[in-house]
């Protein structure tokens, strides 16, 4: 039987037997040793392995990744947890400018194992500066890789992969994803960079979730199932580095492509996505969804409207299998409301 673990426990899991596996690896942030644990994903680790290992810091996000920086060049290999990417901000140029060219710089002759946790995403009306998905920033940036896990099992073995790497990277942790539960292998395991994962198999149009909205991406399939549209869905894990080989194959035998973000569409994951499949497939109808370009709203009324769902992105989907506006948006369905991720791996 799989042994079924939520996000948080996969994280903590990874950061523990990496943890026991290398004492090179430590782990630090705002409130990593309080009692709530981020969320449950650092519990027991302070206690574990002292507080030369595993400590609270500052309120200091520049000072502190500058300090997390300087022990990956001294040869540890650092947990950074940010707790939410807006506050990541405060440190761009630490990440930018430092931690992204070092090893180039150099020649090669340091390395910069960094890696970087921060959480994305509306929770209980977080409004403006607390619900962000900022991570097409660190797409950007060469030097930066960027892994953004939808699934428990991906969560560990994505954490796993960013803590061995010698290059700094961005885990993007959407709070919402944080509850959901779903099949994690007890043995050390990592999820390969440039991997995206086919999670729905169809022939009429290419969905690709980032991140959360790849569980709302699973449910517009169901809803666009029920009007015999067949849809195919893709969670592309890495960001940086994407795997838009999959994601251009899938479109090429759809003709079709919707790409889902948790962040503006301008100049975002989105806008990436979408632009490197139609470079290589001109005619592709391509429909990228994401954020309006306002501030992000803190009342459910608002929230309602502004994120993505799965009835108004099988709503987008409709439209481009049928080559103009349908106005057709599906009922709400109780049974999908809740998705876990459960493979198939």
């Amino acid at each position: 039987m799989d042994r079924i673990l939520s996000y948080v426990e996969a994280v903590r899991e990874a950061t523990d037997q990496e943890m026991e596996r290398d004492p090179s690896v430590v782990l630090f942030g705002l409130d990593v040793d309080d009692p709530k644990a981020i969320q449950g994903t650092t519990r027991g680790l302070a206690a574990k392995y002292g507080p030369e290992r595993v400590f609270g810091t500052p309120l200091s996000e520049d000072a502190m990744t500058g300090v997390a920086i300087g022990m990956a060049l001294a040869g540890l290999r650092p947990i950074h947890v940010h707790i939410r990417m807006d506050f990541v901000m405060l440190a761009m140029n630490q990440l930018v400018n430092i931690a992204a060219k070092a090893r180039y710089m150099y020649g090669g002759q340091v390395r910069v194992p960094l890696v970087v946790r921060s959480m994305i995403g509306k929770s209980w009306g977080q409004g403006a500066q607390h619900s962000q998905g900022l991570y097409a920033f660190f797409m950007h940036v060469p030097g930066l890789k960027v892994v953004a896990p939808t699934t428990p099992y991906d969560a560990k073995g994505g954490l796993i992969q960013a803590i061995r790497d010698d290059n700094p990277v961005m885990v993007v942790e959407h709070r919402i994803l944080h509850f959901q539960k779903g099949p994690v292998p007890e043995e050390l395991y990592t999820v390969a960079p440039g991997r995206a994962r086919l999670t729905a198999h169809g022939e009429d149009v290419t969905l690709v979730g980032i991140s959360y909205m790849q569980l709302e991406c699973l449910r517009a399939q169901r809803y666009l199932e029920a009007v015999g549209v067949r849809a195919e869905v893709i969670d592309p894990i890495w960001l940086s580095p994407l795997d838009i080989d999959t994601i251009v194959e899938s479109t090429r035998k759809t003709g079709r492509l919707v790409v889902v973000d948790n962040g503006w569409t301008t100049c975002g994951a989105s806008a990436e996505i979408a632009a490197q499949v139609a470079e290589r497939l001109p005619g592709v109808r391509v429909r990228r969804m994401g954020f309006a370009p306002t501030s992000c709203p803190p009342s459910p009324t608002l929230e309602a409207l502004f994120y993505p769902n799965g009835r108004t992105i099988a709503a987008a989907a409709y439209d481009l299998v049928k080559g103009s506006l349908q106005n057709w948006l599906p009922d709400e369905r109780a049974d999908l409301k809740e998705i876990d991720f459960r493979g198939p791996f």
